[in-house]
């Protein structure tokens, strides 16, 4: 699985690169423009979950201790795994809805729209799980039941906030300012100061001078993360193409990049000060960064459960708002479970993924002349 992977990265790590030096003038808008603000933060928020609030403090250790992450810092590992290169894969395709799909409409042949939906569904499971999984770390005590419940709680606010597309801007924009937010009072709390935030951050230096070590799997851990990326790609590009406001290909490509690595280098950097010096994070704390994981999953729900209930027709328009609400949490809880008591993966939804762009690489190829012959306004509509 891991060569398949290493292999699947290569191609889509060249294609962007084509993409960009081939069409870095071109003009993509979609479908609901908005300014860059509210765009990155749409994608900041609905591009990651729960894992970017709760993951590091756990994992810090682990890549200190362990010989395969020797090849740089803590920090520079946790920020490769999360941050910078990996969100190309959004580039791509949000490239690929803005310019491709509306002329080609390969998402909208059966069997490609059924797999794509499906691993929607199970991605935006996994986000619930990792919630549920990860709460006893930061709620201590914690009973089953209440934890259960919470959950339960979270995907009815984000089923019941998918309703109307009028709350993405707000949810996006609102969790930004949570995040940023949650990142100043840790920092503070820390009494690090600028000097000792700085030095923090510096140790992120080691994930550029060893950059090409981290496009293939360091590990079968450093796999799962990339597989779980991949799961995300096609969703989250098909999501956001709709929001983007007439950018050029190579400024998405650098937007994309950088914009989302600012905000996750800076909150890697303040938690590593809390590893690094051993300060304990008190129940306050973990409290709030509870409410901000939960904005989160909230946000990356919403997102997701519009997007494949849009693509399977089982809209509020079509079944009516109780039964939408309902029809939605029970599927999105019960897959929860199934995550949580079966052996279901996310590395083999991210191999799905990787299937899914093989077929539309072939089917692209195949097509191509039809492409070519629709590929002429300098402004592209997403459809």
């Amino acid at each position: 699985m891991n060569m398949i992977l290493s292999v699947a990265i290569a191609i889509t790590l060249f294609t962007s690169l084509i993409l960009v030096v081939r069409f870095r003038g071109l003009k993509l808008k979609g479908s609901d423009p908005l300014p860059l603000t509210a765009f990155m933060a749409i994608l900041f928020t609905s591009g990651l979950d729960v894992g970017l609030i709760m993951f590091p403090l756990t994992e810090f250790p682990v890549y200190e201790s362990e010989a395969a992450y020797g090849v740089t810092n803590a920090l520079a590992i946790e920020f490769g795994f999360w941050g910078f290169l990996v969100w190309g894969f959004y580039f791509l395709t949000t490239f690929y809805f803005c310019v491709v799909e509306p002329k080609l409409k390969l998402f909208e042949i059966g069997w490609v729209k059924l797999v794509n939906s499906a691993v929607i569904i199970a991605t935006c499971a996994f986000t619930g799980f990792l919630f549920l999984s990860y709460l006893p770390s930061y709620i201590e005590g914690i009973s089953d039941p209440l934890r259960y419940g919470l959950v339960a709680a979270v995907v009815l606010g984000a089923v019941l906030s998918s309703t109307d597309i009028r709350y993405v801007k707000w949810l996006g924009l609102g969790s930004s300012v949570l995040f940023f937010g949650l990142i100043a009072l840790l920092w503070i709390a820390s009494g690090a100061g600028l000097t000792g935030l700085a030095q923090s951050a510096s140790n992120i230096g080691g994930y550029f001078a060893n950059l090409p070590k981290f496009t293939s799997p360091l590990t079968d851990y450093h796999a799962f993360y990339l597989f779980w990326w991949f799961a995300w790609s096609i969703m989250i590009g098909q999501f956001v193409a709709r929001f983007v406001g007439g950018l050029r290909t190579y400024q998405l490509m650098i937007a994309l990049l950088v914009l989302p690595s600012i905000p996750i280098a800076l909150w890697f950097s303040v938690l590593f000060i809390y590893h690094t010096q051993a300060i304990e994070l008190v129940q306050s704390l973990q409290l709030c960064m509870v409410v901000v994981g939960v904005i989160f999953v909230v946000n990356s729900l919403d997102s997701l459960t519009r997007l494949y209930s849009e693509n399977l027709g089982l809209t509020v328009k079509r079944l009516g708002g109780l039964k939408y609400v309902a029809a939605h949490w029970a599927l999105l809880f019960c897959l929860i479970l199934l995550y949580q008591f079966t052996p279901l993966k996310i590395e083999w939804i991210g191999l799905i993924v990787i299937g899914i762009y093989c077929a539309i690489y072939g089917l692209t190829f195949i097509r191509r002349d039809a492409l070519i012959r629709a590929s002429d306004p300098k402004t592209v509509e997403h459809d």
